[in-house]
């Protein structure tokens, strides 16, 4: 790995292979970071990695590859990176994607949208937390305000058995991770804050919603890299709408609720 430029801060933003985790990756070069981007698709490697390349200094870009539909390959990471790193100044958990129109599965057994944008960065955040400690560092996780009509049916998560329909499917999934932003907030190790956000005013996962497929990200990276850096007051484990907190769902606010779905995660990473 790269030595980051003395003084710069390190940071790691997934699914850079996807629109707004790659101009959240282009605002931390802009800034002067360091920057660890990941990417979904290894296909997408070698142009990612030129495009990044050409904005930053020597030094300041490294790519790293892991399928979130593959928990063998998030763990691979996590592992790898945690014993790379002494220290990560934030991770900003950005790569998702819509539900299917269909059922789908991963090889892991898990419902696609779950594992992608909720048990995934679960994993790779969990696996991290030495080295955000060791900076007192920050995760901004990528959510949603449709979380706030998602539910979290334990008795079917993967959804095998009941109805499908792929905006609930997504809404849970973004659901799960809000909570878990929260969770992380008063779980986690002393310095770390911990903050979930929609960073802008249209559904960037869902392009099916909005008219207009290729509008430009620049406000949302800036809000996402703005909430990652010391300077930024933040509330721990707040909810944020653009800039500005705002009213999570009752499930991300309910401590019991919060407390299962963490059982229920931590006994699949350990069963795994």
């Amino acid at each position: 790995m790269s030595a980051p430029v003395s003084g710069a801060r390190t940071v790691l933003v997934t699914g850079a292979d996807t629109r707004l985790g790659f101009a959240t990756a282009q605002r931390v070069i802009a800034d002067g970071d360091t920057v660890i981007a990941h990417i979904l698709d290894k296909n997408h490697a070698d142009e990612t990695m030129r495009r990044l390349q050409a904005e930053a200094e020597p030094g300041r870009v490294r790519m790293v590859q892991a399928d979130f539909a593959r928990l063998a390959e998030v763990e691979e990471l996590g592992r790898t990176l945690a014993a790379e790193l002494t220290r990560l100044d934030a991770l900003i958990n950005v790569a998702a994607i819509a539900a299917p129109d269909a059922r789908s599965h991963t090889e892991d057994g898990h419902e696609l949208t779950l594992q992608v944008n909720y048990l995934a960065p679960h994993r790779l955040t969990m696996a991290l937390l030495p080295a955000l400690a060791a900076a007192r560092g920050r995760v901004v996780a990528v959510t949603s305000k449709l979380h706030a009509a998602g539910n979290i049916d334990y008795t079917d998560l993967d959804r095998k058995r009941g109805s499908y329909t792929p905006l609930a499917i997504y809404a849970q999934s973004k659901l799960a991770l809000t909570m878990f932003s929260r969770s992380l907030a008063e779980t986690g190790p002393d310095g770390l804050l911990s903050v979930s956000v929609h960073p802008t005013d249209f559904e960037i996962d869902l392009p099916r919603l909005r008219s207009d497929r290729t509008a430009p990200l620049d406000g949302a990276a800036s809000v996402l890299v703005q909430l990652s850096v010391p300077s930024t007051q933040v509330v721990n484990g707040g909810y944020y709408e653009g800039e500005k907190p705002a009213n999570a769902a009752a499930l991300v606010r309910n401590s019991r609720a919060r407390t299962r779905l963490a059982a229920w995660s931590n006994q699949l990473a350990h069963t795994a």
